[in-house]
């Protein structure tokens, strides 16, 4: 066997990540060019021997470069499946043997053989594969000398450690590929949850901006247009039937003041919750449990206790909103089986109450999270305290206590 013989590993170069292949392509088209051009320059200085079997292997390495530029470069750093790899590596295998068992210098052209195998084909089934290739060689000696003589006696170590390199880097190509792979998965994973957060950011600063304004229009606009109507109808009972054209004016500036109350209620009501439009609060929680029930599998209860009486939409609002947050946060960190919300009315207080029989966690250690400190905030704008309770796989209870008065005002 010439100095030149079965070589089965290259160059350590890094196996390219699939989320940037452009960056790699260069680096393995490089390679491979100079693979060709070493193996065929070691071709043609044996030349004069042999020159009819050294221009038929020249043929078929050279026949290599077209096939790989149109058919194995897309094949390369995708999927190794499918029947195209499978027919890019037999066509590759048979050229490569064609040309070494004519010129035994080609079997260099291992070096870049054995990465391409690797590359287009699963772990195994590239490993198999690159092992025949290795023996190549081995059979273009016994088939020329016919026998085991010291020639082929010659080879077989060096052929033995290119099945052992051929082994091991079908393995580290394959694990760094995979590993790529799941960085890249990872990395898209990353992106596709920064694109929900904000988008979920955008949808709860318009929703809490909604909420602000339709209680700003309740608590102000609603409240001095009522006062006024008030004001009209008492100033209109003071008036003598003898001044018909003051009466007509107070008449005038009520039914101006009752038309704009209607349209700031309306804008209230299109400012709140659509699940507050049809019905109570109470409804409103336990459709979302329902929800929530269908969505997941979980057991959702919900249940209210005490006669439910009118709530200030703000209540309303605030006391839906934190009910829909416990319970995303159950279908998303608890690990949980069964979920129980409960509603108490009593008579100067509110109470909801969300306990799941999940994994739990340290209450007093834990940070709290933008989603228990958004509810704090929530319900500290209403007069209510929010507060947690957990432990290590002992669940989480949620209980928000909101003071009213004697009307279901907030107190």
């Amino acid at each position: 066997m010439p100095e030149h013989g079965p070589a089965a590993t290259p160059a350590q170069t890094v196996s390219a990540p699939p989320e940037a292949p452009g960056r790699w392509f260069g680096l393995w088209d490089s390679y491979f060019a100079i693979s060709y051009l070493v193996t065929a320059t070691l071709l043609f200085s044996g030349s004069a021997e042999q020159p009819l079997e050294t221009a038929v292997a020249t043929a078929a390495l050279t026949a290599l470069v077209p096939w790989y530029a149109g058919v194995g470069r897309r094949l390369i750093f995708t999927e190794r499946t499918g029947w195209r790899n499978v027919l890019f590596t037999t066509v590759l295998f048979g050229l490569f043997a064609l040309a070494t068992l004519v010129d035994l210098g080609s079997s260099f052209a291992l070096f870049a053989v054995v990465p391409m195998i690797m590359m287009t084909l699963p772990t195994w089934p590239a490993i198999s594969v690159s092992l025949v290739a290795n023996l190549v060689p081995l059979l273009s000696v016994w088939l020329r000398q016919g026998r085991i003589d010291e020639q082929m006696l010659g080879v077989l170590p060096t052929t033995l450690l290119g099945i052992a390199l051929s082994a091991l880097m079908g393995l580290w190509i394959s694990r760094v590929i995979r590993q790529s792979r799941e960085r890249a998965a990872l990395i898209e994973e990353l992106r596709r949850n920064r694109e929900r957060v904000a988008r979920l950011s955008h949808e709860a600063g318009i929703a809490a901006e909604r909420e602000r304004l339709a209680r700003e229009i309740h608590d102000t606009i609603a409240q001095n247009l009522t006062s006024v109507i008030s004001l009209v109808e008492a100033a209109e009972s003071e008036v003598a039937d003898t001044d018909p054209r003051t009466k007509r004016l107070l008449t005038l500036a009520r039914e101006a003041a009752a038309e704009g109350l209607a349209e700031a209620r309306q804008f209230v009501v299109a400012l709140t919750p659509p699940s507050l439009h049809a019905g109570s609060l109470g409804d409103a929680v336990r459709r979302r449990t329902d929800t929530l029930a269908t969505q997941t599998g979980l057991t959702a209860v919900c249940e209210l206790e005490g006669d439910e009486f009118p709530l200030p939409m703000a209540v309303r609002v605030v006391l839906l909103r934190v009910a829909q947050e416990a319970m995303a946060n159950v279908q998303k960190h608890s690990g949980a089986t069964r979920v129980e919300v409960t509603l108490t009315f009593e008579p100067h207080q509110v109470e909801l109450a969300v306990v799941d029989d999940g994994r739990g966690f340290d209450a007093s250690a834990a940070p709290g999270g933008y989603g228990l400190a958004g509810m704090r905030a929530r319900v500290a704008e209403i007069g209510g305290v929010l507060t947690v309770t957990s432990a290590p796989e002992e669940g989480t209870m949620i209980t928000v206590s909101v003071p009213v008065d004697d009307g279901g005002g907030a107190g």
